[in-house]
């Protein structure tokens, strides 16, 4: 009989799926250019608090959200690729899903954070750019808009591909879980906590974090 399990808490689902949001208003911000830059930089400081926030939540938040439940050692990931996968691998992130969002984090981080000291030559300058010489700036510069932009979007194809492979072929549900929460699994395991006083954390956190992000955007 399958057990029902809640995998993601709400505050992870809603950090996923804003960031989704963010990451495609950035692209479309970024090619438009002109005016649209500063709403770039606007979405750009949303996806530096959402990452804060990720980051934050990854120690405090739910079961599976935290890192501790997906932070693999070398072992279980030889042996998930052999084909020997702990039960565990089929609830929260597999270890190769991990991999994934451990690179996603840390690309997003770096492009959020070189956005902040982004100079265009033609007017606009991220708000810690004075705090850097003018080569260090343009270097900066050059990687958020090449290295850093491709990085993401290798990272986003791969994704995508991903999770086309597991729902069509392994028949693995993942675009469901991070709508409802929710998965059927064939085992019992530990729910994630996702009550009023864990969404009333979140809400304390997503505040905080909000709240260095904008800080930080008022320092130029």
């Amino acid at each position: 009989m399958p057990h029902r399990i809640r995998v993601w808490d709400l505050p992870t689902r809603l950090f996923h799926w804003l960031l989704v949001g963010c990451v495609v208003a950035l692209v479309v911000t970024a090619k438009v250019g002109g005016n649209a830059t500063e709403w770039h930089a606007r979405i750009g400081h949303a996806v530096l608090a959402l990452l804060l926030f990720r980051l934050v939540w990854g120690f405090v938040g739910g079961h599976w959200s935290r890192f501790g439940s997906f932070l693999y050692a070398p072992g279980s990931v030889k042996a998930y690729l052999a084909g020997r996968a702990h039960p565990d691998h089929l609830v929260g992130h597999s270890p190769l899903g991990a991999g994934a969002v451990f690179a996603m984090l840390a690309v997003l981080l770096a492009q959020a954070g070189t956005g902040l000291f982004v100079d265009d030559e033609a007017g606009f300058t991220g708000p810690l750019n004075r705090f850097v010489s003018t080569a260090r700036g343009l270097a900066l510069t050059s990687y958020h808009r090449t290295v850093g932009q491709w990085l993401l979007f290798a990272l986003v194809a791969l994704h995508i591909a991903a999770i086309v492979f597991y729902e069509r072929r392994r028949r693995q549900a993942l675009v469901r879980p991070m709508i409802t929460g929710d998965k059927e699994l064939a085992h019992q395991a530990p729910a994630a906590r996702d009550d009023a006083a864990s969404r009333t954390l979140a809400a304390a956190v997503a505040l905080a974090c909000a709240g260095l992000a904008a800080w930080v955007s008022r320092l130029g």
